[in-house]
């Protein structure tokens, strides 16, 4: 099993209706080469987590990769993994599009500011602590 997590920048300004196709697509593809993850989106930025086995998981990456809807696609980290985090989630999406403003302050206390978004990290230990803390949140 490995996981993968990578950030990019969005082309144009995202919104729910752009996490909403990314969504559909991620729910046509994700069951059939077995990877579930999660997609975290600024209206600047994109994180994701995905999960899976290598050839798949690799394959996948590539795709997304030339995806037009975003660009400067980094690799933040492409380790294996002894179990899936997001098991029960073919793909889940969390917009950071409308948080209250304590939150918004927590985050970018912790993770930095990115004129005034949230900054993803560039570190497996930081992108896992930011999702974790976003799925707890419930946000």
């Amino acid at each position: 099993m490995n996981l993968l997590i990578y950030k990019s920048r969005c082309n144009g300004l995202a919104n729910w209706d752009l996490i909403n196709s990314i969504l559909a697509s991620s729910a046509r593809n994700n069951p059939k080469n077995g990877i579930t993850g999660l997609l975290v989106s600024t209206e600047t930025h994109f994180m994701q987590v995905l999960e899976g086995e290598f050839e798949p998981l690799n394959a996948t990456f590539e795709r997304i990769a030339r995806d037009t809807r975003h660009d400067t696609v980094q690799l933040i980290s492409f380790t294996e993994t002894k179990k899936r985090k997001f098991a029960d989630w073919g793909m889940h999406g969390i917009g950071l599009f409308d948080l209250n403003r304590d939150l918004l302050f927590k985050l970018c206390l912790e993770f930095g500011d990115d004129n005034g978004n949230v900054r993803f990290p560039t570190t497996k230990k930081k992108a896992l602590a930011l999702v974790d803390l976003l799925v707890s949140e419930e946000v």
